[in-house]
């Protein structure tokens, strides 16, 4: 997905609320959110269902102490695969 903010576009009250279901639709179609301003203040953001689920999943396993110690396991290990040896490994 890249970077999150170059995801984000922005609308006003008054178009979410006139087409909140529109902007929904085009925001999972375009892999985007939409921050929702009032007089250039930020009130929320619009995030599509499916963006929604892989922030939580995101949040939720760097809440989990075993993944963040196997991610420093894993940066402590000095042993290096190559790109051909991953994907053999990731074959079988």
């Amino acid at each position: 997905m890249g970077q999150l903010i170059t995801n984000e576009d922005f609308t006003n009250v008054q178009q979410a609320q006139a087409g909140i279901s529109k902007l929904f639709k085009k925001a999972a179609k375009n892999g985007r959110f939409y921050r929702v301003m009032r007089n250039n203040e930020a009130l929320g953001v619009l995030i599509p269902n499916d963006l929604w689920e892989s922030l939580v999943e995101d949040l939720e396993a760097l809440s989990s102490s075993t993944y963040l110690r196997m991610i420093a396991e894993s940066r402590d290990d000095k042993k290096r695969f190559t790109a051909k040896e991953v994907k053999k490994i990731l074959k079988n």
